[in-house]
């Protein structure tokens, strides 16, 4: 009988045990065991006891990086990392989690146009000079006993024969595949997923909207990339220069991002990309806007030829209908903010940014002639 009666003062009023003979109620002993209520009925739930079991809270679960069962969301394509068992955390405000991106693709574009202004201004300086060091090194090689087979000749030689584009993507081709190579560490996927992979509901928001433009999962989506870019490096080079693609090229990863970020906050969908094709998208809709008269091809249908004009086009067509329609296999809010921004920048920002870049150029030079002064202050 004590078991039972402490039962009941425990637990609650339930009708499987009997009330011992002169015990109180449920009701009664919390009126008598309850403090006064000084702030009236709108704190009553501070001093209120129920009876009967307490309801545990409920849990809230963080929110995985697209809607559905995992098996289905995260079919939708092969070319991204297995992300299953990665959590992501959108914001309850999910429009504020745009504004950091937002300030991060406008400064980040500026400074990569202002560094490519001051790289450029750096090269003409050393021009001459790379001229006369490579007349030396001519003159050197010519009474230099020649080896046969010399492997860093051939290299030197490979590289003589690439043009100026050519030359400049190397560089990136190099940083995709480095990148590709660590995506096969087992020890380090949770960081290339944090980091390499650009997504709203992501804890790094900012990073991997220039990372993830050098970030392939798949040999095949990273192969394709590149090829691309090799196949219109040199008239993307001849148009704009080896400095104003750079912050070109760097400008449309971040921007792209930026707008896949958009569109993954307005569909509710925070599947994680990867990827150069965004930034490769600019620089294909840069050549089309420039030359839409010029020839191309698919590479397995080289009897196949169409204008530039015409395959831009049926990208920016294929790529809208793709964000509209919800296709998940590619990014295509990423590639059509990509191609907009090419065509945008053949057509105004060249004019408005590229051009404008004298007084950038002006503080420079002022800066490296006159040097830090020393001494006193003016007379």
């Amino acid at each position: 009988m004590a078991w039972r009666g402490w039962a009941q003062r425990g637990w609650g009023c339930g009708q499987a045990w009997a009330q011992p003979a002169g015990s109180h109620s449920c009701e009664e002993l919390t009126a008598a065991l309850a403090p006064p209520r000084l702030l009236g009925r709108r704190f009553n739930f501070f001093i209120q006891q129920k009876c009967g079991f307490r309801k545990a809270p409920r849990k809230v679960e963080p929110r995985r990086s697209d809607t559905g069962t995992s098996s289905e969301s995260y079919k939708r394509s092969a070319l991204i990392p297995p992300v299953e068992e990665t959590v992501f955390y959108p914001s309850p405000y999910p429009i504020r989690t745009l504004i950091k991106p937002l300030f991060f693709t406008v400064g980040f574009t500026g400074c990569a146009f202002g560094s490519a202004a001051i790289w450029q201004y750096e090269s003409l300086k050393s021009r001459v000079q790379s001229y006369f060091d490579g007349i030396k090194a001519d003159w050197l090689d010519s009474i230099r006993p020649q080896k046969e087979g010399d492997f860093r000749k051939e290299i030197n030689k490979w590289w003589n024969n690439l043009s100026d584009g050519q030359r400049t993507v190397t560089g990136i081709i190099a940083a995709n595949v480095f990148v590709f190579c660590l995506w096969r560490v087992p020890s380090l996927q949770r960081t290339m997923i944090r980091y390499f992979t650009s997504s709203p509901a992501s804890k790094a928001l900012c990073s991997p909207m220039l990372l993830s433009t050098f970030s392939h999962f798949s040999l095949f989506h990273m192969a394709a990339n590149m090829y691309v870019l090799w196949s219109f490096s040199s008239s993307i080079v001849n148009i704009l220069g080896q400095e104003q693609f750079m912050a070109v090229y760097l400008s449309a990863g971040v921007i792209s991002n930026f707008v896949s970020y958009v569109c993954k906050v307005a569909t509710g969908r925070y599947g994680p990309s990867l990827g150069a094709s965004g930034a490769i998208m600019t620089v294909l809709a840069a050549v089309c806007t420039k030359i839409p008269e010029g020839r191309l091809a698919i590479i397995f249908l080289p009897m196949f030829t169409f204008t530039a004009g015409n395959a831009l086009k049926a990208i920016i067509a294929m790529d809208t209908a793709g964000m509209i329609l919800g296709w998940k296999f590619f990014d295509h809010a990423a590639h059509l903010g990509g191609a907009l921004f090419g065509i945008w920048y053949i057509t105004y920002g060249h004019e408005l940014i590229w051009k404008n870049r004298e007084p950038l150029v002006k503080i420079w030079h002022e800066m490296r002639t006159n040097g830090p002064k020393k001494g006193g202050g003016s007379k």
